[in-house]
């Protein structure tokens, strides 16, 4: 069923708030961002047909599997820790969420938003239509303050800095991402109103909203990992942050001095060699190139700057394995991927999980979309326990004081959601 209605926003918060009450949804927003390669402007997956929970070890091959089986619309996340499997790693820190490596679901019902257009698949969908309309907005509540702690203290972040630039300036690593853990125990939060009112704080192009049993992702993520369209692939990775200024002229003052750093160019063009290197993995010879180095890209709470690599997809190369061969994402490891891999897992204390990691969708035409996830909130409810993560890139040129302040921007939103100033 395709269909305009005239009330987009209250049409998305109904949907949401319908899915919400299904085993399992995933909605993915852009939030009306200019995007090229953009299939939707809204994805809401909702009530799950089939599923494939997975680890590291075969998740791949898993996931091969259940695409031929379910060659439909199939959403879920891949996480960070999957790198056990693409590289001869492993992952020793605590996980306190317990969400798996890998996880898609085939939904039953599938709702598509572009403009003011909405398409419902489903076995009938005017039933679904009238489901959702039936539904009555809730009313937003304030968040009780949830009391956040971190697992590092200012001082211990500063000096794991410095032991990191110590490897930096030995050669054993160029640039790494540095990630540390923010977290809240016996935290009773309402996901959908807390994801409402992220996206309202700091609406980004790849939001994803995601229900796996009594876990939930909440995330604001501005970054893309690697989206298929035909024979092409797309890698947007982000490396350069800069605040958002309180007028129009220091806004563009800022702006102007993030693409001029050094550090942030330099930074930059390192992750754009190694998604370069990643494509090329899966790229028909010749096709690997930069469609835009050192874009400059303004949001709510930040400014970014990000870079466009692209390749033509090799025939023999599946779309699973076009994943599989650049994951996990550059912009999220560092340079050598495989030696900055090694130490984080050294110098963090805890593991990544679905952070770093990424979500998104298969299409039944072959393509997909995937994320990074960052500036995300995850939430165990069973547990009561909640977790964001925020990472920097540190180089031989990094100053740690200011790499810790650039981790406490990227978490802004999501404090605030959660009440803390």
């Amino acid at each position: 069923m395709i269909k305009a209605v005239d009330d987009l926003s209250i049409f998305k918060i109904k949907s949401l708030q319908w899915a919400s009450s299904s085993d399992g949804f995933c909605y993915l927003e852009s939030n009306n961002f200019s995007d090229p390669y953009s299939k939707f402007d809204c994805l809401i997956a909702a009530s799950v047909t089939d599923q494939l929970i997975a680890n590291a070890g075969n998740a791949f091959t898993e996931l091969e599997r259940f695409r031929s089986v379910n060659p439909g619309w199939v959403t879920g996340f891949f996480g960070y820790d999957l790198k056990n499997e693409t590289e001869q790693l492993s992952s020793n820190n605590n996980d306190y969420l317990g969400f798996p490596d890998l996880y898609f679901f085939a939904p039953e019902y599938l709702i598509l938003i572009k403009g003011n257009v909405i398409e419902i698949i489903a076995d009938d969908p005017q039933a679904v239509f009238a489901a959702i309309e039936s539904q009555k907005p809730q009313q937003q509540t304030e968040q009780l303050p949830v009391t956040i702690n971190s697992r590092f203290s200012k001082t211990e972040y500063l000096d794991t800095v410095a032991e990191i630039k110590d490897h930096v300036a030995r050669g054993d690593i160029y640039v790494t991402n540095f990630c540390q853990e923010f977290y809240a125990d016996n935290a009773e939060i309402n996901p959908l109103l807390v994801f409402e009112r992220l996206n309202q704080v700091s609406p980004a192009p790849f939001t994803a909203f995601l229900k796996w049993n009594d876990r939930y992702v909440i995330s604001a993520s501005p970054e893309r990992f690697l989206a298929k369209r035909g024979d092409k692939l797309i890698s947007q990775p982000i490396k350069g942050t800069a605040k958002r200024g309180m007028s129009d002229a220091e806004d563009e003052a800022i702006k102007q001095e993030l693409k001029s750093q050094t550090k942030e160019q330099q930074e930059n063009v390192m992750i754009v060699d190694l998604v370069r290197n990643d494509l090329t993995r899966s790229a028909k010879p010749g096709t690997v190139k930069t469609e835009e180095l050192f874009g400059i890209y303004s949001f709510k709470q930040v400014h970014q700057m990000i870079s466009t690599v692209v390749s033509e997809l090799d025939s023999n190369v599946s779309a699973v394995s076009a994943i599989k061969k650049a994951f996990p994402m550059g912009s999220m490891t560092g340079a050598p991927k495989i030696s900055a891999m090694q130490l984080m897992e050294q110098y963090e204390r805890s593991k990544r999980g679905v952070y770093s990691g990424a979500i998104g969708y298969f299409s039944p035409d072959g393509d997909f979309d995937f994320n990074v996830v960052i500036r995300t909130l995850l939430y165990n409810a069973q547990k009561k326990y909640l977790s964001f993560q925020a990472g920097s890139a540190i180089t031989f040129h990094a100053d740690a004081e200011k790499e810790y302040e650039e981790c406490l921007l990227k978490v802004k939103a999501i404090r605030e959601v959660l009440g803390q100033s």
